[in-house]
């Protein structure tokens, strides 16, 4: 499986640093991709929905670590650059 397109959208939150919307073969899209901050690290959490008792359960997520792993790299590199070219101050 491919990742064909990522496209970001900046949020300026404590936490919640932007959303990744994210193409696969050029024929399937995942929206909602959150990306987020927390102390030094920055990572993405995969779109949910809240459960009849309060928790959360992704609707859509990688089954291998390793495509996880390529994800999490290549939206976070499209959302250093959206913050590059937007001139967001952001702490690491």
């Amino acid at each position: 499986m491919e990742i064909t397109d990522v496209r970001v959208s900046l949020i300026e939150d404590h936490k919640l640093k932007g959303f990744a919307t994210v193409t696969l073969d050029g024929v399937f899209v995942i929206r909602g991709i959150k990306i987020i901050q927390h102390s030094d690290r920055y990572f993405i959490a995969m779109p949910s929905r809240r459960q009849k008792d309060g928790s959360f359960r992704d609707v859509a997520h990688p089954i291998s670590s390793e495509f996880r792993a390529q994800l999490e790299k290549i939206v976070m590199e499209r959302y250093w650059e959206a913050v590059k070219r937007k001139s967001i101050s952001v702490s690491v």
